[in-house]
């Protein structure tokens, strides 16, 4: 039987900003899973601060087309193989474990310093750049930029 742990470490544990549309995003399928529960098809105009979801229940349970059980934790192969499904089109060769890396290149790329990154991820920043943090075009060019910036300030 599959069960949620807590990490080994308290130290483990973290919590990270969202932004509001990742919020709303949330909170829609939150309201998709009140009107699941209670019956009541979408468009209907009601109060859902009536409606309580079961003990438990999880934002991304197992979808089962036999019963709705929202505290069934969905199978990790299911996971990965419906992600590379719908990646295979857009990214081929792209796995779910994947996006780990590029969440982390992405940010870096975007002059996120690596100590936010390394904490937001849960890494130490030294493994976090010998890991993660892949050379690109753009933070090759950005170095570039930088010593050009420099070379000019120097001459003047």
């Amino acid at each position: 039987m599959r069960r949620l742990k807590e990490p080994k470490r308290a130290a483990h544990k973290r919590t990270i900003q969202i932004d509001d549309a990742l919020v709303r995003l949330l909170l829609s399928i939150r309201e998709r899973q009140l009107r699941l529960i209670a019956g009541i098809p979408d468009g209907v105009d009601v109060d859902l601060s009536l409606i309580k979801l079961p003990e438990g229940a999880l934002m991304f349970p197992s979808l089962h087309w036999r019963e709705v059980d929202l505290t069934r934790l969905r199978q990790a192969k299911t996971v990965s193989k419906d992600f590379a499904k719908r990646a295979a089109k857009l990214f081929p060769g792209l796995c779910f474990h994947d996006l780990r890396g590029s969440h982390e290149t992405a940010l870096l790329d975007a002059g996120v310093p690596v100590h936010v990154v390394a904490a937001r991820c849960g890494h130490d920043p030294a493994t976090l750049l010998r890991s993660y943090a892949k050379r690109t075009k753009k933070a090759d060019t950005s170095a570039a930029n930088v010593i050009a910036a420099m070379s000019g300030a120097a001459l003047e």
